[in-house]
């Protein structure tokens, strides 16, 4: 049996390798359309302009989803690892869920609302997006904690605390250096007033991005452990 067929860890492997080939894909199109600048624009500068709108559109779409379905298999497995195991209280459970959902939630926004276009909701989906998913991971992270060494081994919960608190440190620049960004052109020149905020924003936002695509990583080895299984009942109303 291939390692990413154990259990089934080919959820977040699927999904690591997605959202990072979203990412470097409407990127490397942008750059070839020259619509976007080589040095750091804005994650979603390369996918604010057809053709590479659509490819991003699309794969943001489906990295969502791939994240719901990631992120429910997590909490279905913590859920039966207190059953049997004791560890996380299951309200932390159910809202580090919910509030991984409303992540989604915000990415879904950003992928179908450009920010050339409708701005405010593309805006109002990248804070829900980023804003949760740091939340995401922290409690992720303390979750893993608490289930230990049931769920994970020392070194796995230390490396989910690293870059949950990375993607802590990083999004309140992408979101306050952001603010002092008042030209909404896709390139950007140096002698610009606000390229400094701009460019701390986006090498943040970036950081964000990629410490979400890691944390989702280590969930990997975890997903090896179990397999999640779908009944029918049927339901006698007579």
């Amino acid at each position: 049996m291939f390692w990413f067929m154990e259990g089934i860890c080919f959820l977040p492997t699927f999904l690591v390798i997605w959202s990072s080939t979203t990412f470097i894909v409407s990127y490397l199109i942008a750059l070839f359309e020259h619509d976007v600048d080589v040095i750091f624009p804005y994650i979603s500068d390369t996918g604010a302009k057809p053709p590479e709108s659509c490819v991003f559109g699309l794969m943001t779409v489906i990295t969502a989803f791939a994240s719901m379905a990631t992120m429910y298999a997590r909490y279905k497995f913590v859920e039966k690892l207190n059953e049997t195991a004791g560890g996380a209280h299951p309200v932390l459970n159910k809202a580090a869920f919910w509030i991984g959902m409303l992540s989604c939630l915000g990415m879904c926004f950003v992928a179908t609302f450009q920010e050339t276009t409708i701005t405010a909701v593309h805006d109002a989906g990248a804070l829900l997006f980023f804003v949760s998913g740091v939340l995401y991971t922290i409690l992720q992270s303390i979750i893993s904690y608490k289930a230990f060494p049931y769920e994970c081994s020392l070194a796995l919960c230390r490396m989910r605390t690293g870059i949950a608190t990375i993607a802590f440190l990083a999004v309140f620049p992408t979101v306050v250096c952001a603010v002092f960004v008042t030209q909404t052109t896709l390139h950007r020149k140096t002698k610009d007033e606000d390229y400094v905020f701009h460019l701390v924003s986006a090498v943040s936002e970036w950081i964000v991005a990629f410490s979400f695509i890691f944390f989702f990583f280590t969930y990997i080895h975890d997903f090896k452990k179990f397999t999640l299984k779908l009944r029918t009942e049927f339901v006698d109303y007579s």
